[in-house]
């Protein structure tokens, strides 16, 4: 059978990892001097602490090329086939350092190295999709067909609280930043051609504008495959995730709403409170 790999940023929980027999391997997280491992020997809420410490966003680095050569190997020892997945390569080095280490293990011809071309769960809904691919018998050209054909399809978003982690990382200007502080601004982020963008911006309590952006994703939820719906957050109130999930089930079109905290990684970069809603269109 087909094993499936993917870097930590998928952000799948524990639960799901374990249901569809999938191995992970961590990208780094720099506080200063010392480097964790991401979903290892870090949590997201010791990386706010430090960043509102230090007054900077930790810098994150990508799988190192012996960690990836050590989470391949075994199974190519035991005659599997290895399809692998990458966060965009327009974000991270990960997807070349995934291919280097199969060229080390002269393996090219068997481990198939997929950029996602997305971060967080929405590598999560492609890498699942495989997942149940490899389940069903079918080899690695036939998963990695599947994963263009879908990649494309893929509608990640999320809205965030803060625009200081942001702005930390260099991905928003001070005057936006500051603005968007004082205005209570709160912009959608959305991921197209492996990159994120700024899209429409909500006003208000966080609370009403994760509602707001969710209710305004409806026309495209409805036309989504009824799979799997995601609600990925990185920390945000119990109630509020609890009313988004309610009400992607009161559509009464996924067969699953699954809820997961973001990891490391993702975290570092968007700050507290923020949410997302990811999912594949039909």
């Amino acid at each position: 059978m087909v094993k499936i790999i993917s870097d930590s940023t998928c952000d799948l929980s524990k639960e799901l990892i374990e249901k569809y027999d999938i191995e992970i391997v961590p990208l780094h997280i720099l506080l200063g001097e010392e480097e964790y491992e991401d979903g290892k020997s870090i949590t997201p809420d010791e990386i706010y602490k430090w960043s509102d410490e230090h007054k900077t966003t930790p810098k994150t680095s990508a799988a190192g090329i012996t960690q990836v050569i050590d989470a391949y190997k075994p199974y190519l020892e035991e005659g599997r086939d290895i399809v692998s997945f990458s966060i965009s390569s327009e974000m991270s080095t990960t997807n070349n350092v995934m291919r280097m280490a199969a060229q080390e293990l002269d393996a090219e011809e068997r481990v198939y190295v997929i950029d996602s071309a997305n971060l967080s769960t929405g590598i999560g809904l492609l890498v699942i999709e495989a997942a149940i691919m490899a389940q069903e018998g079918k080899n690695g050209a036939e998963i990695v067909a599947r994963m263009e054909e879908l990649k494309p399809l893929v509608r990640a978003s999320f809205v965030v609280d803060t625009l200081t982690y942001l702005y930390r990382g260099g991905r928003c200007s001070g005057l936006a930043a500051m603005a968007g502080s004082m205005l209570k601004l709160h912009p959608k982020i959305v991921v197209e051609n492996g990159k994120m963008k700024p899209e429409e911006k909500f006003r208000g309590k966080i609370a009403k504008v994760i509602m707001d952006y969710v209710k305004s994703m409806e026309p495209d939820l409805k036309t989504a495959k009824k799979d799997r719906v995601f609600i990925t957050h990185s920390g945000c109130d119990e109630a509020v995730i609890d009313e988004v999930k309610s009400y992607l089930e009161g559509m009464n079109h996924f067969d699953e709403v699954l809820v997961t905290r973001a990891g490391c990684v993702i975290s570092s970069h968007c700050g507290p409170g923020t949410l997302g809603v990811l999912f594949i269109k039909e």
